[in-house]
């Protein structure tokens, strides 16, 4: 390739051709997605190995977006995170030499800490990367709605309930759609048009809450996904999408995050929503 591209760019056009890649590709698409800040600094066979691919798989998925090879492709990675890159990836390398040369009787503080420190990672991970516009977006989609129905399952689970429970606060019909009895279908189907759904999940995304996504889309609802990926399956299906990616130690992905996003989504709203109040009130004085 030649002429100069944007990391932007590319991920817009990974994102476009995402459907049409083979099984392998869109592993090796969804991990550069989820780790762009550090990619400059991994080998090509540490990416193999992370996707489980053989590198030549990494090389012919740079082809496919017509790189030379895999370091040109890295290339458009380096100039755009040069500055940005290695803090996370110091962090990283800390916490993989913890894991591996820690004693067998490990001090719980010690491990307690180390959790606690890549929850931390994430947030800051998190505050570098809010999009903005489209915290905007799920602000007023929310302010809008008659009902909202909050879909998570398994590990999303606690965050849909923290939602679900949160916005009882404010002046919106609130649904969790919980699946008990296994009635997800029965507390989704009333879903309409004037509506939102609030869908969260993770890799390996719960095919409940895909299914819940895809009906209120089908019924006209407005659809606010929650996920770790705009390569998400319920990315595709979403009017917002919000991008939050967790710390993780341990093999144990944290919720810190995620928590703290939904928290700063609800103040937001409730914010809006108490500032239409006074501008009404305000507006009644000044008739009278």
């Amino acid at each position: 390739m030649t002429e100069a591209v944007s990391l932007d760019n590319l991920m817009q056009e990974i994102v476009q051709e995402y459907e049409s890649l083979s099984r392998q590709m869109k592993i090796i698409a969804k991990y550069i997605e989820q780790n762009k800040e550090t990619l400059v600094l991994k080998r090509i066979t540490e990416i193999a190995k992370d996707c489980d691919v053989q590198p030549s798989a990494i090389v012919r998925f740079a082809q496919r977006f017509r790189f030379s090879g895999f370091s040109e492709m890295q290339e458009v990675f380096r100039q755009a995170y040069a500055k940005q890159a290695v803090t996370p990836a110091n962090y990283q390398q800390r916490i993989r030499k913890l894991i591996v040369t820690r004693d067998a009787q490990f001090n719980v503080g010690d491990l307690a800490r180390e959790f606690i420190d890549a929850s931390k990672v994430g947030l800051e991970e998190l505050t570098a990367g809010l999009d903005d516009e489209a915290l905007e977006a799920a602000v007023t989609m929310l302010q809008k709605a008659e009902s909202i129905y909050v879909v998570g399952v398994r590990r999303a689970f606690p965050i849909a309930s923290y939602i679900a429970y949160a916005l009882q606060n404010v002046n919106k019909k609130v649904h969790l759609v919980s699946g008990l009895g296994g009635m997800v279908r029965q507390q989704i189907r009333s879903v309409g048009e004037r509506d939102v759904v609030i869908a969260i999940s993770f890799t390996p995304y719960g095919k409940e809450t895909q299914f819940c996504a895809r009906v209120g889309h089908r019924h006209g609802a407005r659809v606010l996904v929650i996920t770790d990926s705009v390569l998400s399956p319920l990315a595709r299906v979403g009017d917002t999408v919000l991008n939050v990616v967790e710390g993780n130690a341990f093999a144990f992905r944290s919720l810190t995050s995620t928590i703290c996003l939904c928290q700063a989504l609800f103040i937001a709203l409730a914010y809006r929503m108490e500032m239409g109040v006074e501008e009404a009130a305000d507006a009644v004085d000044y008739d009278d």
